[in-house]
């Protein structure tokens, strides 16, 4: 009789595991997520930062308080999701860590659209225009000397780790300084959108007038163009000069820098590490810069000049970088929102044929 009440309370406590189990909900399965950066007030009906437009114009009605990042993430009913980090890669890599973990969500299959504003080069991009990325390189990790003190055969103070002199050969990256995105899935991204027409401006073309550049005068287009990430925010054509030299170091000159941004690096961290938990699929990552602004000096004004009018919100292009991050972004999420089920199961692009180097010929 013991014995036969023993395996009733056995079987009863069984059954409630198996219950409150499944009475547990299943984790909302995400299918793209739209990474942006800073927003300016509220996310919606004021002045625009990078998320808002995706938040009014897709109607991320649905809002998850993400107690361990930066802020609330916004969804859809469709599974769209827009997460905003906060600016600089700390809060970036934390902000992502975060919704990675979180047991809420399952992003096993989402692709990852990262959709923000960036600084230019004039050779290889326009204001308003966008970049789809194949590389991403860290610019914080190094050694510095004041450039005051820099010896005069030196063309930088920056030097790698581990090395006694700029650009020292062999390179010799840290782990994780060099980000490879999928560049079938780049290509494919940059397929889609090539022809997306861009607004320009009486605006735009006043301030194109006076740099010099292969891709200065043009009107906003869709390129593509590899960027350096630092959480320091530079300006002027001897750094500029840096960041070129520095991509094409730490890539083995496979990269061609266009785009110079702030948070990337930390939010592929993030991406790598949780791809190596089973979390997320790393081949199905993306990023998207748009030119709010060139990285160095107009004709006739110094870097110093050039770098006190650059302001948040001032930017000569500001307002047409918002709407290109969003407009050629958008035309992504569209395409793999619509054919999800191939989506899905195969990662788009994976039949694309990449090269090996950017395609310098589409920015001329």
């Amino acid at each position: 009789m013991m014995l036969r009440a023993r395996l009733s309370l056995g079987f009863l406590f069984s059954v409630s595991l198996v219950t409150a189990s499944d009475a547990r909900p299943r984790p909302i399965q995400l299918k793209v997520v739209v990474v942006t950066m800073f927003e300016l007030g509220a996310d919606t009906g004021d002045a625009p930062g990078e998320l808002q437009y995706w938040v009014e114009r897709d109607h991320l009605d649905r809002v998850y308080p993400l107690a361990a990042g930066y802020h609330a993430v916004r969804m859809n009913g469709d599974g769209e999701m827009a997460v905003l980090t906060g600016q600089g890669t700390a809060h970036a890599a934390a902000t992502i860590m975060a919704l990675g973990l979180d047991p809420r969500f399952d992003l096993s299959h989402a692709y990852w659209i990262v959709a923000g504003i960036a600084g230019a080069n004039p050779e290889r991009a326009s204001l308003g225009s966008a970049v789809w990325a194949r590389w991403v390189v860290d610019g914080d990790l190094g050694y510095e000397i004041d450039s005051r003190e820099t010896p005069p055969d030196w063309t930088t103070g920056y030097v790698p780790l581990r090395k006694m002199r700029p650009f020292e050969q062999p390179a010799a990256a840290l782990d994780e300084q060099v980000f490879a995105l999928n560049p079938g899935l780049a290509e494919w991204a940059f397929d889609l959108t090539r022809a997306t027409p861009l607004v320009d401006s009486d605006h735009l073309q006043e301030i194109r007038s006076h740099f010099d550049g292969a891709a200065a005068g043009r009107p906003p287009f869709v390129t593509m163009g590899d960027e350096i990430s630092s959480s320091t925010y530079w300006h002027g054509k001897l750094f500029d000069a840096w960041a070129a030299e520095w991509v094409s170091y730490f890539t083995g000159g496979k990269g061609e820098f266009a785009t110079t941004a702030m948070e990337d690096t930390g939010t592929l961290q993030s991406l790598q590490f949780m791809a190596a938990a089973g979390r997320v699929d790393q081949q199905r990552v993306m990023v998207l810069r748009t030119v709010s602004n060139y990285d160095q000096q107009p004709r006739g004004m110094s870097a110093a000049e050039s770098l006190a009018a650059q302001r948040v919100s001032k930017f000569g292009a500001y307002l047409p970088s918002l709407e290109s991050a969003y407009t050629v972004g958008h035309a992504v999420v569209s395409e793999l929102l619509n054919h999800w089920p191939k989506y899905a199961v195969k990662v788009a692009g994976s039949d694309q044929a990449a090269p090996a180097t950017a395609r310098a010929s589409e920015t001329k």
